[in-house]
């Protein structure tokens, strides 16, 4: 109770000039579901620092890592909606359940780079504002995951050799993606996944080379194969009821600030991602690259998924999906 009371707080008031004084700051939390040495978290703690900076010590951001306040999950659009918490960061495939256009950036084999991942964040960024408005809520900035990879016991050459993998998936557009391959997905904790690793209940993980070099699954698994399977990305948002009433110079300061951790964050996770490729191979893990007809093979893996996701999408969500994938 103690910590949504602090989440619930909220503090305006104002000074004509001069320094700001504790009455006078607007003192809000911001609910971050990973781990505080996880990039992500990192992130929302720079964002608050300069927030700080930038508006003289009058908006004092809180950040709250390793979901320390108890939200996760498919509620948080709910949560920051109801101002249970005011900001938070939230996996938006995690809430694709409430608002279709957030699991675009989930969806397998959209994009194949960083550069593409960026070009559909800006093809879908109406979208994306729009749905979060419907929320209660503004969207101060997104960054992606590095993209996700199979480490496996075997290896991996083409789509036959995905065939009867047991592998571990974090969503279900993994798990379909891996069926319609042949593989025999399992949905596991992540803290289990050593474990089952070691059992044999699995013998492959759908997840990032950073995952993988966190978990040191070079020790259980040999392979890694790069197949761009997804770049979802992460969102910072805030309820627009605390925004509202935020003065129009704080506005812009938390703008400039979002902005400039964006840029940052973005080559943060590609940064990321190179240098666990190198940790993950110096630690022995063999990589490999997708070629031509193992892509095609994925490729046709995932457009069942994505046909089946436009469906029930929607014309606005559809016409941007199908319009970028024209496009590539």
């Amino acid at each position: 109770m103690l910590q949504r009371s602090l989440a619930m707080l909220l503090f305006v008031s104002f000074l004509a000039a001069g320094p700001a004084s504790a009455a006078d700051v607007v003192k809000m939390n911001l609910n971050a579901i990973y781990p505080a040495t996880n990039f992500h978290s990192q992130g929302a703690e720079e964002f608050a620092k300069r927030v700080k900076e930038y508006t003289g010590g009058t908006v004092d951001i809180a950040v709250h890592p390793g979901g320390a306040l108890g939200f996760k999950g498919p509620e948080l659009l709910k949560t920051v909606k109801d101002g249970t918490v005011p900001m938070s960061d939230i996996l938006m495939g995690v809430v694709q359940g409430s608002e279709k256009a957030f699991g675009i950036s989930s969806l397998p084999r959209m994009v194949t780079s960083y550069e593409e991942a960026w070009k559909l964040y800006e093809a879908c960024k109406d979208l994306y504002d729009k749905a979060a408005a419907k929320w209660n809520q503004k969207i101060l900035y997104v960054v992606p995951w590095p993209p996700s990879g199979l480490f496996t016991t075997k290896e991996v050459k083409t789509a036959a050799d995905i065939k009867g993998l047991k592998t571990r998936t974090y969503d279900k557009n993994g798990a379909d993606f891996l069926a319609n391959l042949g593989g025999s997905p399992v949905s596991l904790p992540w803290g289990e996944v050593y474990a089952a690793l070691r059992t044999g209940m699995i013998d492959s993980v759908l997840t990032s080379a950073v995952s993988g070099r966190d978990a040191k699954l070079w020790e259980v698994l040999k392979y890694f194969k790069k197949i761009d399977y997804a770049y979802p990305l992460n969102m910072v948002v805030i309820n627009l009821d605390y925004w509202n009433a935020l003065k129009p110079d704080q506005k812009a300061a938390m703008e400039r600030a979002a902005k400039e951790v964006q840029d940052i964050q973005w080559k943060k996770s590609a940064a990321d991602n190179d240098e666990s490729l190198k940790a993950i191979a110096e630690n022995g893990m063999i990589l490999g690259e997708t070629d031509a007809a193992l892509a095609a093979d994925l490729d046709q893996a995932a457009d069942a998924i994505i046909k089946g996701f436009l469906a029930d999408a929607g014309p606005d969500v559809a016409a941007v999906v199908e319009g970028f994938r024209k496009k590539k």
